[in-house]
């Protein structure tokens, strides 16, 4: 007999081994927990995945080493409490770190002689799945903007693109601050990419576009019965739920819906046209103006309780006439395009045509900018330099002094070589910073004090400091 049980034992032990090692193997996470609750399988992709060692987590509490939000529970401790089984249920929760997981599991209890003596757990690797759910987000929301394909070299661009990367990071509303034609929807693209809301829906609405009897039921909703032919229809922020939304021009939006918008952002609720409860949201609101929000709110174009909603974190996108450095590059990268577009083979712009660029002030920015170079490159034949010939003749007539364009100092000039007035809004910007340098270093930068002395509010002049780069 001893033979043989020594056999039956060292057998068991490969078998032991053999199980312990296959399931190392698998690229599907497991974790077991006896009846106390207690760890007793955590295989090596559940590590993986969770990001923990198993001695912190064999032989102890799963409660006592992960963290779930207040209206989720552990399926596996569910499936230890009452027997339930759960399929394809999306999890997320906290390691004893503090690092966020998001697993999709199957949970079922283990049941010997009728009584429950544990949970299973099969957790599957989401890394992968989210990276497809991703591309086809992207694909379906039209969202391919990341911060590597801003184009510039300036050190305002640069700044810019710095502070909204910090962004990312969290969940904070964005104002995004420019003018037409800057960029600020690819930068609320790149904000949302390059956050832990990627793979989410990233939706996107122009508030000036809609009439304002439409816009209520396409925010948040309809339910069916609300009106004659009503239906049960997801407005944007339900769209939008775990991901971002967009609201451009939010100046455009009338004081109603502003104030509607300002609840949804306090109780992350929303309640559909014709319906009678609420329903909970999480979506992060990026939204976007095309004039100085001090303005907005003064004129009562935006509610102010609203602004101080909307701009925790405050973008300005400067104009492209302050960032002339960037006109090159800009320059190269639409030719590209517009090569790839139209199967051309352009390969520069001269150095006289690119001076005419440096005399325009650009009011439509880039927009503006890849829009000549587009009408530019259809107007050409097989030439692989843009040259002064090419550009369009309104643009050419305005710059052209004697056939040829008038010098480039970093200033504007007419088609008479004279100094082009600065527009009334550049004027007063440029005596406004020279007030408020003046009276900030009265007040040796006390916010406070310059503040009372200027006549507005402390955050007015933090927004003017940011505004005017101090």
């Amino acid at each position: 007999m001893e033979p043989n049980g020594k056999h039956d034992v060292q057998t068991l032990i490969r078998i032991n081994d053999l199980y312990k090692r296959l399931l190392d193997e698998i690229d599907v996470g497991i974790h077991v927990i006896n009846d106390k609750g207690k760890t007793i399988i955590y295989n090596q992709k559940m590590m993986e995945i969770e990001s923990m060692a198993s001695e912190d987590v064999l032989d102890k509490n799963l409660l006592d080493v992960f963290m779930f939000t207040d209206n989720q529970n552990s399926t596996l401790v569910e499936a230890l409490k009452t027997s339930k089984t759960t399929e394809h249920v999306k999890q997320t929760y906290f390691n004893n770190n503090g690092k966020e997981i998001t697993t999709i599991n199957d949970s079922f209890p283990i049941i010997e002689d009728g009584r429950i003596t544990g949970a299973i757990e099969i957790a599957k690797d989401v890394t992968q799945l989210e990276q497809i759910i991703k591309e086809n987000v992207l694909r379906k929301q039209d969202t391919p903007f990341t911060f590597d394909k801003i184009i510039g070299e300036s050190e305002l661009i640069h700044t810019v693109i710095e502070e909204a990367k910090r962004a990312t990071r969290t969940i904070s509303s964005v104002l995004i601050v420019g003018e037409t034609g800057t960029g600020k929807e690819l930068f609320a693209q790149s904000i949302h990419n390059g956050s832990s809301r990627s793979s989410a829906p990233f939706i996107s609405q122009n508030c000036a576009a809609i009439p304002d009897s439409l816009m209520e039921s396409l925010l948040f909703g309809t339910k069916k019965g609300a009106f004659t032919g009503a239906v049960d229809r997801p407005g944007l922020f339900e769209q939008a739920d775990c991901g971002t939304l967009l609201l451009d021009e939010i100046n455009s939006l009338n004081p109603s819906l502003q104030a509607k918008l300002l609840r949804v952002i306090q109780d992350k609720t929303i309640r559909k046209v014709g319906d009678t409860k609420d329903k909970k949201v999480d979506v992060r609101i990026i939204a976007t103006i095309n004039e100085d929000p001090i303005d907005a709110v003064a004129n009562n174009r935006l509610r102010k309780d609203l602004f101080y909603r909307l701009s925790v974190v405050t973008l300005f996108i400067p104009p492209l006439r302050e960032r002339k450095e960037d006109l090159r590059s800009l320059t190269q990268s639409f030719i590209k395009k517009y090569n790839t577009l139209f199967h051309m083979s352009v390969k520069s712009i001269s150095d006289d045509a690119e001076q005419f660029l440096y005399q325009h002030d650009w009011p439509g920015n880039v927009r503006e900018l890849e829009h000549m170079i587009e009408g530019t490159m259809n107007l050409i034949m097989d030439e692989e330099t843009i040259t002064v010939e090419n550009l369009p003749v309104r643009f050419r007539k305005r710059y052209q002094k004697n056939g040829h364009p008038a010098s480039y100092e970093g200033i504007s000039h007419t088609a008479e070589g004279n100094r082009t007035p600065k527009t009334l809004r550049d004027k007063v910007a440029e005596v406004e910073k020279y007030y408020v340098q003046q009276v900030l270093a009265e007040k040796n930068n006390n916010i406070s004090q310059a503040a009372k002395i200027l006549g507005i509010s402390r955050q007015s002049l933090q927004y003017r400091l940011k505004k005017f780069n101090m």
